[in-house]
Formats: C-alpha cells, sequence, structure tokens
C-alpha cells in the first residue's frame, strides 16, 4: 500500500478520488486549504485511521507544504480555482494558486522524491477547437484566464519532469459530473445550475437554444483515470480524460425533467466539447464505465443535496455573467 497527497482533496473530484484511495487501502493526506473544498466532501474519509488533512494553501508557507509531502510516494494536484467569471475579474488570484501553486507543488514533490505527479489539467485549454473529437495534438487557445492559468500549470508538470526527472502525467479533463459537484462560486457549472433550479421547482436556464453539446463524463470514471495513470509506467504523458461521447445539453435537460428557460449565448464558449480518447485507451487500457442517462439517474437519487445550492434566473445570470460579455464580448462571435 502507499501513501499518496491530494491536493485539492476536499473538493468535488478530489473527495471521491480520496475516498477511492482509502477504499484501496492506502494512506490518504489530503490537503486544502477549503477556499472551494467543503469540509462535508470528507465526511466518509474522517473516520478512516489512513486519512490525514493538512489545512494548507498551496501556495503560501513552502516548508508547510513539503512536511505534508514528507514520505509521499505519489501526489494526485487537484488543488485550483476554477470558474471562469471570477478568472476574469481576479486574474491575480487564479495565477496565485493555478500557476505559483502548482510550482509549489512540483518543488515539493520533487523534494519528497516522489514516485509520481499527477496534475488535473483542463481540456478549456483548448479553446474552441477546429477538430472534433479533440486531440492532444490539438492546438491550444485558451479564451479566459483560468483556462491559460491551468495550461501554464500543466506546462510546468510537464516542465519538472523533462528538466528534473519527476514522473509526471497531465490528464485533461472534460466536462465531469456527479456528486457533490460545486454549486458556489459564480454562475456556470451546468449540473449545479440545473438541479438547484429543479428542487426549487423553477425553469432550467439553457444557454442559447440547448443545441450546444459536451462531453460528459462521471466522476468515478475520472477518478479510475487517475488511479491507473498513477499505477502505470507510464510517465510525461498528456492524456484526454472524456466520455467517448459528446451530448446536447437539450439531453441533459429531457433527463433531468422540468421546465426550460432559454438564456444567450455566451462569447469564448464552444459549441462542442469533444474528447478523442485514443491515447488514454491506449496507454492506460482506460475507458469511461458510465453514460450520461445512469451518471444523472445517480444525481436525481441524491437531489436534495443541492438544496442549499443557489438558485439562479435569467437576471441573476445577466448580472453575474456581465463581465464574461464585457470583456470576451467584442472580439468573439
Amino acid at each position: 500500500m502507499s501513501r499518496y497527497v491530494v491536493t485539492g482533496g476536499a473538493g468535488f473530484i478530489g473527495s471521491h478520488l480520496s475516498d477511492g484511495l482509502l477504499a484501496a487501502g492506502h494512506t490518504v493526506v489530503v490537503v486544502d486549504n477549503f477556499v472551494t473544498g467543503r469540509a462535508a466532501n470528507l465526511n466518509d474519509a474522517r473516520g478512516n485511521p489512513r486519512f490525514l488533512l493538512r489545512d494548507l494553501d498551496i501556495a503560501g508557507d513552502p516548508g508547510a507544504l513539503a512536511d505534508a509531502f514528507a514520505g509521499a510516494d505519489g501526489v494526485f494536484h487537484l488543488a485550483g480555482l476554477a470558474d471562469i467569471v471570477p478568472s476574469i475579474e481576479r486574474p491575480g488570484d487564479y495565477y496565485r494558486a493555478n500557476v505559483l501553486g502548482t510550482f509549489q507543488v512540483c518543488e515539493a514533490a520533487r523534494a519528497a522524491g516522489v514516485r509520481k505527479l499527477v496534475y488535473a489539467a483542463s481540456s478549456s485549454c483548448y479553446g474552441i477547437p477546429e477538430v472534433y473529437p479533440t486531440p492532444e495534438t490539438a492546438p491550444t487557445q485558451p479564451q479566459y484566464p483560468y483556462a491559460l492559468t491551468k495550461e501554464l500549470g500543466e506546462r510546468l508538470v510537464m516542465h519538472w519532469g523533462a528538466v528534473y526527472g519527476l514522473d509526471v502525467v497531465s490528464l485533461r479533463l472534460f466536462n465531469v459530473f456527479g456528486p457533490r459537484s460545486r454549486t458556489s462560486g459564480t454562475y456556470g457549472a451546468v449540473f449545479g445550475v440545473f438541479l438547484a433550479q429543479k428542487l426549487a421547482g423553477k425553469p432550467m436556464t439553457v444557454v442559447g437554444d440547448g443545441s450546444q453539446t459536451r462531453d460528459f463524463t462521471y466522476v468515478a470514471d475520472v477518478t479510475a483515470a487517475f488511479s491507473a495513470a498513477m499505477e502505470s509506467d507510464v510517465r510525461g504523458e498528456i492524456m484526454n480524460v472524456g466520455s467517448g461521447g459528446t451530448y446536447a445539453v437539450n439531453e441533459l435537460v429531457a433527463l433531468l425533467g422540468g421546465d426550460v428557460v432559454h438564456i444567450p449565448k455566451r462569447p469564448g464558449e464552444p459549441d462542442c466539447t469533444f474528447a478523442d480518447v485514443t491515447k488514454i485507451q491506449r496507454l492506460l487500457g482506460w475507458h469511461a464505465q458510465t453514460s450520461l442517462a445512469d451518471g444523472v439517474a445517480r444525481m436525481l437519487e441524491r437531489l436534495d443535496d443541492w438544496r442549499d445550492a443557489p438558485v439562479w434566473d435569467p437576471q441573476s445570470i445577466a448580472r453575474a455573467t456581465s463581465t464574461w460579455f464585457a470583456h470576451l464580448g467584442g472580439s468573439r462571435s
């Protein structure tokens, strides 16, 4: 059994990953400062004697981070800031968390002599792709600071692998959904928005005509990809993590059931996200197991989890995304 550090382990994906590692018999050190992570996400882990929590900012004291990494066999780096609008409004915060924080994680991992570091990258680095399904060789063209800082973090990780001999893998995640998905922050995460609206008996706010498609990938499949990457001999590779399909927002709405209201299409967003998963299937033997319908059904079984989530309407969304339109709307259709 191994000792793993999971940065951002109180977050949506990180907490599911931590639970899975603990269930497999490993020791898990969660590093999280709870800016976006939730203490409740760790309820299952807290009772496990092989679980340790370090309330730390990855971009803060390097010595404290080094202490948390001491003795680790591997690091899963999922900590960081997400969301489009606040990254436009506060780019410095995003640079600090996603770039400086990743630099310090790389250095702490190198000092600890870990076997491997697996980085949670973002498919937002592709911007508006020219090819579907989108391969890892597609050009990166981030449309907003969040996407840029995640790409810079990936470049740091890969550079540390090349220069310092650190075994690294970067996983570019596509549209992850499932229980514990974020409900806080500025409007943007479609599942949390729709489920809170459904629970409140309000219409779901569909962007544009709803024909845009997304590569919705269930969280349990994503955490399996992280574990496979860590356990393999693969190093120095960037791989997409997607469902193997792409699904219209209207299809999601039909699965959820309920009324709909349409809001304006937003600049800088692709009409389609669709991962080419040939590489990860070839190198890791991984492929998604959970269909969109099955994943949505599992979330509907836990609908009450979204009772405290903000309930958005067209007016509040327009206010929350005004910065988005102001900064990205002038040069993009």
